[in-house]
Formats: C-alpha cells, sequence, structure tokens
C-alpha cells in the first residue's frame, strides 16, 4: 500500500498542477509589474516616481541567471515552489498592511522589491519542476496549457483585481481600503497556493540537490563556463543590441500608458475610471495580446522567422501611433479608446512571437540551450527596464502627446537592429 502511495505521488496527473503552477507563477509578476503602477497612480503618486521606481523591480528577472545555481544545489525545485508561494503570500499580506500607512510609497515598494525576487526564484524552479516532472510528449502536450493559464493569471490581476479595486473605492470612497482588500485576497489565494502544491505536487526522483561540496564546486566552475560560451557565440553583440533594442519604445510605453487613462483631462490624460482600466486592459487587451501571438506563431511556421521578422517588428512598433491620435484627440468614447488599445495589443503579441523565437534561434546551437536562452531573458528585462526608469521624467518634462511621438521615434534602433542580425531562412518553417 504504501508503495502504490509513493507511485501515486510521482505519477499524479499533470492536470492537478500545472494549471495551478502556472497561474501561481503568472500573478505576481503582473502585479509587481503592471497592476502596481496602477495602485501607484491611484494613491497619488507622480508619473515619474512611478516609472522610475516600479522599472528598479525588473532587476531580479535581469540578474535570475546569476543565482539559478543557489536553485540547483539547495533542497529540491518542489521546496522552492512552495516556500517561495508563502513568501509571495506573506508579502501581498504585507503590502494589504501598509497600503493605509503615511510612508506607504516607499515601504510598498521595498515588499515589491521581496516579491520580484521571490517571483523570479519561483520561475526558475517551476520551469526547472516542469522539466523534471514530465517527460518529453507531457512537456510538449501541456506547454499550450501553461501559457494559458500564465494569461489567465495576467487577466485576473489586470483586469478582475483591478476592476475590484475601482468598484470597492466607489462604493467605500476609499482608494486605500479597496486596495488593501485586494491584497488581502491575493495572500488569502496564495497561501491555499503553497498548502496545494505542498501536497499535491509529484516527487520525481531526479528533484534532487547537490549536496556534495565537490559537485557543488563543479557547478559554479560549469556555470562560469556557460557564461563564457554564452559571450563567445558568432553574432553574440549583434544578438544583444537586438534583445536589448526591439521594444525600446515599447518599454517607455509600458510604463506610462495607463497612467494617461488615468490622469484627469487637464494633465493631458484621458481621465478613466480604474475599473474601466481594468476591462479595456485586463480583458480586452490581454485576448487581443493572446491572438496576436497566435497569428504571430502561425505566420512564422508558414513563412519562416528570417522573412516575418521585419514585418513583425512593424507590427508591433507602428501600432504606438493610437497613443499619439488619443493625446491629440483626447476621445471621450470607451469603445473608440479600447478599439486603440486592443489594436496595439493585437500588433504587440503579432510582433512579439518573433522576439521570443529569435531568443530560441539563438540559443539553440549550444550545448546550454537552456542556460543561454535564461541569459538572453536576462537582457530582455534588461531592455525593459533601463528606459522605462527615465520614461516618467521624460513624460513630465514633455507632457504627453510629445512624449508618445518619442516613443515612436525610440523605435527605430530596434529595426536598424535588424539588419545586422544572421538568420536561417528556414528556421522556424513548418516542415
Amino acid at each position: 500500500m504504501a508503495i502504490d502511495n509513493q507511485k501515486s505521488k510521482m505519477s499524479r496527473s499533470p492536470w492537478f498542477w500545472v494549471p495551478s503552477l502556472y497561474y501561481a507563477e503568472g500573478l505576481p509578476y503582473v502585479l509587481v509589474m503592471t497592476v502596481s503602477v496602477i495602485m501607484y497612480k491611484n494613491l497619488g503618486i507622480s508619473n515619474n516616481d512611478i516609472a522610475f521606481y516600479t522599472s528598479w523591480l525588473y532587476l531580479p528577472w535581469v540578474i535570475k541567471p546569476l543565482w539559478s545555481p543557489i536553485v540547483e544545489i539547495f533542497r529540491t525545485k518542489r521546496f522552492w515552489i512552495y516556500t517561495m508561494q508563502f513568501i509571495v503570500a506573506a508579502a501581498f499580506a504585507s503590502v494589504a498592511l501598509t497600503v493605509p500607512a503615511p510612508d506607504f510609497f516607499k515601504i510598498t515598494l521595498v515588499i515589491f522589491w521581496l516579491m520580484a525576487f521571490s517571483s523570479a526564484t519561483h520561475d526558475i524552479a517551476a520551469d526547472g519542476f516542469y522539466i523534471m516532472g514530465l517527460d518529453t510528449h507531457d512537456q510538449a502536450w501541456f506547454v499550450g496549457i501553461r501559457n494559458t493559464f500564465y494569461r489567465l493569471a495576467s487577466i485576473t490581476g489586470q483586469g478582475l483585481l483591478v476592476i475590484l479595486a475601482g468598484k470597492l473605492a466607489k462604493l467605500t470612497g476609499n482608494m486605500q481600503y479597496a486596495w488593501s482588500v485586494v491584497f488581502v485576497i491575493l495572500a488569502v489565494l496564495f497561501a491555499i497556493f503553497a498548502l496545494y502544491h505542498m501536497f499535491i505536487l509529484p516527487r520525481p526522483e531526479t528533484d534532487v540537490p547537490s549536496k556534495v561540496v565537490g559537485s557543488t564546486r563543479e557547478f559554479f566552475i560549469d556555470s562560469v563556463q556557460v557564461f563564457a560560451d554564452f559571450f563567445r557565440k558568432k553574432y553574440v553583440l549583434s544578438a544583444i543590441a537586438f534583445i536589448l533594442l526591439y521594444r525600446l519604445g515599447e518599454s517607455q510605453l509600458l510604463k506610462l500608458a495607463t497612467p494617461f487613462m488615468l490622469d484627469e483631462r487637464a494633465s493631458g490624460g484621458l481621465q478613466l475610471a480604474t475599473e474601466n482600466i481594468g476591462v479595456i486592459y485586463g480583458t480586452i487587451g490581454v485576448a487581443m495580446l493572446l491572438l496576436g501571438g497566435i497569428l504571430g506563431g502561425f505566420t512564422i511556421a508558414r513563412f519562416g522567422l528570417k522573412s516575418c521578422i521585419l514585418w513583425m517588428a512593424l507590427a508591433i512598433n507602428l501600432p504606438d501611433l493610437v497613443y499619439v491620435y488619443m493625446s491629440y484627440c483626447m476621445p471621450e468614447n470607451l469603445a473608440i479608446i479600447a478599439s486603440c488599445v486592443a489594436f496595439e495589443q493585437l500588433g504587440y503579441g503579432f510582433g512579439f512571437a518573433a522576439y521570443m523565437l529569435y531568443m530560441v534561434y539563438f540559443a539553440e546551437d549550444s550545448q546550454y540551450k537552456t542556460a543561454h536562452y535564461a541569459i538572453m531573458t536576462g537582457f530582455m528585462a534588461l531592455g525593459m527596464m533601463v528606459p522605462g526608469m527615465f520614461s516618467g521624467k521624460i513624460q513630465e518634462s514633455m507632457g504627453y502627446p510629445l512624449f508618445f511621438i518619442w516613443v515612436c521615434i525610440c523605435t527605430i534602433p530596434g529595426f536598424l537592429a535588424i539588419l545586422f542580425l544572421k538568420i536561417d531562412p528556414e528556421f522556424g518553417k513548418k516542415k
């Protein structure tokens, strides 16, 4: 009986844990990087401070590859998953308690910083556990499921929770209370996730830490070798330039799009209600983003990455012009505003597919595929972090109309970087 019970723990259906694991992976990220911007804007923080300080929250994802060996060496991936979920739950509870405090901005930033490190560590463990817990067939089968539930987390964070905060603020007349309730709900949810995964996650035989000092030393030597091998790759400089510059405009737009929607009309904003932001970005926007990603994947499979990448760069960048239009024309009709955001998000999803697939392509010709891909995602986060830090100051000095024109100008370096890429014409084509 004990043997049968142990076998059931090791062979538990992925349906019991893959959806919940990737939903739990996506939610802290969207809360830290996107919902925090909306919350701070609701609570009266300036655009400059929002953009600068929340951009620093990207840092854990930038340097994530540097401490991934710690997750490999100490304890199991399973342990890291539910431990990080408990820490995230405690962080959510701490935000709920400190939002009403006079110095809430400084305190909550520190808590979000802790949450970001915990979330990035959770990402390392969850992705490693996914590989260990599933055979190659199930890995391929469930990749769509994990991505779907990651996107559902985005809809929950940017959509449902923002709508809830807006409704509660209208009911109570107290924005601090509204956001405190939202974070209490998140704290309870993540405590449930942590307890659930403690008991439900399987126990793969390969999920063991490296406990021998000699092997630990060798592991760090191998880690250095991984980085050295990456920077010795042919065309590595053009690859890094592309990764850093492809979303140069988007990195700044992302930080100021929702403040633009929330700001008063006297300040150049559209003065939308918080719940309207939740509907426009969290439901319609995410749905169009997902649709764009699917269409991008189909297009690359049909024509190949090399043939599509310039057109997909146009798709991700040209729709930024809708913000220029909105900042000058100041539409009041919600349908028009939602249509503009939907168009921009559709193009973003479509063009982002090429960006992600290029990183797969560049990592493919190495024995360290997974590690090299992780390094490139670090550069990707860096490319979003640094420009985003200064976007608020630029916007406050220019105003929204000129700022959005500046965003469009910043898309040009990404187009130039594409000219230096070397891509196999057959890569990505369906055989």
